[in-house]
């Protein structure tokens, strides 16, 4: 077996999760459910919970020696080198409110390298899918970012942490001067199908601070294989275990590096 025919079942594996977990999603949105706090606003339902376990009991009953690293939960050490990255639900504020924008995201990494990823959006049933090296795939069709630019014709995208009210960095600045320089900056609250957006060309860039390797694993592989340019703030290579992350067509890019690096160097907004 080669290994681009094992990371196919891979795949094939994330994305049977993925859907799995999204008609769960699907049937459970403006029902019953419960939920409870992370934190002063950030909350985590029942939802959330019983799509991990899905995800997390699919693929280990196909990789039993793999490991995780997933939003909701710890798991027991598996085999470091296969290394499964899972949001349940992306945009779990949205989903506790009804908004009908949210994800499901898995990801994988080989050797700490992203290798594999697969976005579902259930409420438009559209599965974004890439492998490393083969590119990137909505519903099956190939994908390529944007070729807009400047930025000042570009549309783009970004999201707040939960603690923007307490805390300096709540990316108030970055908004500020981004909004005055592009066409529009929307605020969707699903750092996955900013992405997954992104990678599609339906946005020309998106940036973000305060976020964790579930929120970008899989999103931040697909801007890749769409021909797109995914880095920190500064411009450095993207690691998933960074918190800001910076993923445009490539062609707007060192336009919004240079305004976020000058955000950075002035005063706050409280």
């Amino acid at each position: 077996m080669s290994n681009d025919v094992g990371l196919q079942q891979m795949l094939d594996v994330a994305v049977a999760a993925a859907r799995e977990a999204g008609a769960l999603q699907k049937q459970k949105l403006w029902g019953d459910f419960t939920f409870s706090f992370k934190g002063e606003v950030d909350i985590v339902t029942e939802v959330d919970r019983a799509c991990e376990e899905m995800i997390v009991n699919r693929i280990r009953s196909a990789f039993p020696s793999h490991s995780f690293l997933a939003e909701e939960n710890l798991y027991a050490d598996g085999d470091p080198a296969w290394r499964w990255v899972i949001d349940p639900l992306d945009g779990t504020t949205n989903y506790a409110h009804g908004f009908p924008w949210f994800c499901v995201s898995i990801a994988l990494e080989q050797d700490g390298e992203l290798t594999l990823g697969a976005i579902y959006h259930c409420m438009m049933d559209e599965l974004f899918t890439t492998i490393r090296g083969g590119g990137a795939f909505l519903n099956g069709a190939p994908i390529h970012v944007s070729s807009r630019k400047p930025l000042r014709q570009s549309l783009i995208a970004t999201g707040f942490p939960y603690d923007a009210a307490r805390g300096n960095e709540n990316n108030f600045r970055n908004f500020f001067e981004l909004q005055l320089a592009a066409r529009g900056v929307r605020r969707a609250g699903a750092a996955a199908l900013d992405l997954a957006y992104v990678a599609a060309g339906r946005l020309d860039g998106y940036w973000e601070c305060k976020l964790k390797p579930w929120d970008v694993a899989a999103g931040a592989l697909l801007v890749r294989e769409a021909g797109g340019t995914v880095t920190n703030h500064k411009g450095e290579p993207h690691r998933i275990d960074d918190h800001r992350i910076l993923a445009t067509n490539g062609l707007i890019h060192d336009e919004i590096e240079t305004l976020l690096e000058r955000a950075e160097r002035a005063e706050p907004v409280l």
